[in-house]
């Protein structure tokens, strides 16, 4: 009886198997992958709290939608006369500013151009920025 006991045991026992060297090296792999993502989740968490008034209560930034200025104001015709308004389309270094930051049409984008170039040979806007 006690040898039919030890039989059954031997029996429900799972065979032992090598475990081959490409196993272990996809183990290693995978365990330093799960390295590397958890220490990047922790970067990420700080670096979205250093500036913008903390982790995951902060504000959201918001971005407005860019709005064409003369067809909001119903200006049909942009005078190159009118240099404060012109002014607003120039950068520091004396550039026209893109459409992607003013948000203008590409119609009016075009017009402006042109009185911004007709103001500057009148002397009503500068070449260069101010420096």
């Amino acid at each position: 009886m006690a040898e039919n006991q030890t039989d059954t045991t031997t029996k429900t026992e799972a065979p032992k198997t090598e475990t081959s060297a490409s196993d272990k090296d996809s183990e290693s792999r995978d365990r330093d992958s799960r390295d590397t993502r958890d220490s990047r989740d922790s970067r990420d968490s700080r670096d979205s709290r250093d500036s913008r008034g903390g982790g995951r209560g902060g504000r959201r930034f918001y971005r407005r939608k860019k709005v064409d200025y003369f067809s909001v104001n119903k200006i049909d015709y942009i005078d190159y006369k009118d240099a404060d308004t012109l002014q607003q389309f120039v950068g520091d270094g004396g550039k026209i500013l893109p459409r992607r930051h003013t948000g203008l049409s590409a119609q009016h984008q075009r017009q402006l151009k042109r009185a911004i170039k007709r103001a500057r040979n009148i002397a009503l806007l500068p070449f260069a920025g101010e420096g």
